[in-house]
């Protein structure tokens, strides 16, 4: 595990938010240090259009997107017709889709994604509002620097995923403000990476598994990694069965809970930084009975080099039940716990200012 980090892609305008002493403002200087501008696990991932097939860390590190197909170029931010992005979301073959021009894309329904899709961000800001992505039994997906603010309706998500989607990579966006979750990932769909987000004005932000009668969902296999959790209320995640390796986030005034391991979950927890407020209580546990055993249970969490910041409490429960994410992957990015991770964490998480890569 290398300990190094990327800011490549920092923004000046998010370096002009960013704080320091948790909590007291950074000037550029600090910005500019150099302890923070070191390379990371997503340094070359910018290097060129189609870098980031394949790049992810963690449990989708295998989601390819449409590595193998053309470029679809988005020229219209209506909701449907032709050169938009619902109509590139369902085309059958693989395709990178990128974005000739910035703006809001107000969506009636979902945008169903079919599977070999990249949707690429970068070059301009585009945010979906009125609803969400939905990946229903797909793979091979990548969402990278995108914003999603506003979703109206029952079971309306930022990006949802469900049933048995597989091979996933969310990186750089920012999520805020919907009706249900931010992220839910349900019904078999695993092999899951989300990094580098900005989640914020929210309650229930993600959700992993939505009921202990989904006893298959002990498939699922996800790592949150790099993210920046804002003052949501609950769920970073909430998870039931699966897998789900958290490490180098910042969970930080959350309203109920950070993190809760519910039925059958196994958390690692590795290297986050939990910045309480009002609540202290960084992990909880749920207990509730799966469909086909006898005997209810809450989940397992393993703490290990978490920083618990203003008061936050993360007790660990049954640590030796938690699984080893090397038997998935061989290697990840971690840096200790501190407060420069936590300044980076600020600067590089959800949308960035970035050119648009060339297609080499």
């Amino acid at each position: 595990m290398r300990g190094w980090f990327c800011l490549c892609c920092a923004s000046p305008r998010r370096a002009e938010v960013v704080t320091g002493s948790f909590g007291a403002r950074m000037d550029n200087q600090q910005v500019r240090d150099p302890v923070l501008l070191q390379p990371g696990p997503y340094a070359d991932v910018d290097a060129s259009l189609r870098a980031m097939a394949g790049a992810a860390e963690g449990f989708g590190h295998a989601a390819i997107g449409g590595v193998h197909g053309h470029v679809y170029h988005v020229t219209s931010l209506a909701d449907k017709g032709d050169g938009t992005l619902r109509e590139a979301c369902r085309q059958q073959e693989p395709l990178w889709i990128i974005f000739e021009l910035s703006g809001t894309i107000m969506l009636s329904s979902p945008i169903r994604v079919s599977s070999y899709k990249t949707i690429d961000g970068r070059g301009h800001k585009v945010k979906l509002s009125g609803n969400g992505l939905q990946l229903r039994e797909c793979e091979h997906i990548i969402i990278c620097n995108l914003e999603f603010e506003g979703g109206r309706g029952h079971d309306v998500d930022g990006i949802q995923l469900k049933p048995k989607t597989r091979n996933v990579w969310i990186d750089r966006c920012t999520l805020s403000d919907y009706d249900d979750g931010l992220i839910d990932i349900t019904r078999q769909s695993t092999n899951v990476t989300i990094s580098r987000c900005h989640f914020h004005h929210h309650d229930k932000t993600m959700l992993i598994s939505a009921d202990p009668k989904h006893v298959d969902d002990r498939c699922i296999q996800v790592t949150i990694h790099h993210c920046f959790f804002d003052g949501t209320r609950q769920r970073h995640p909430r998870l039931r069965f699966g897998k789900v390796h958290l490490y180098n986030n910042y969970t930080r005034n959350w309203g109920i809970y950070a993190v809760c391991a519910s039925v059958e979950a196994q958390i690692l927890s590795q290297s986050n930084i939990y910045q309480a407020g009002s609540k202290k209580t960084a992990f909880e546990y749920y207990t509730e009975k799966a469909a086909d055993k006898e005997e209810t249970a809450s989940g397992s969490l393993r703490s290990e080099g978490d920083l618990f910041l203003n008061g936050a409490q993360g007790k660990p429960c049954n640590p030796f039940g938690v699984f080893a994410p090397q038997e998935f992957y061989p290697t990840w990015t971690l840096e200790p716990a501190s407060e420069a991770l936590l300044h980076k964490i600020q600067l590089i998480a959800g949308w960035q200012k970035l050119q648009l890569p060339p297609d080499l």
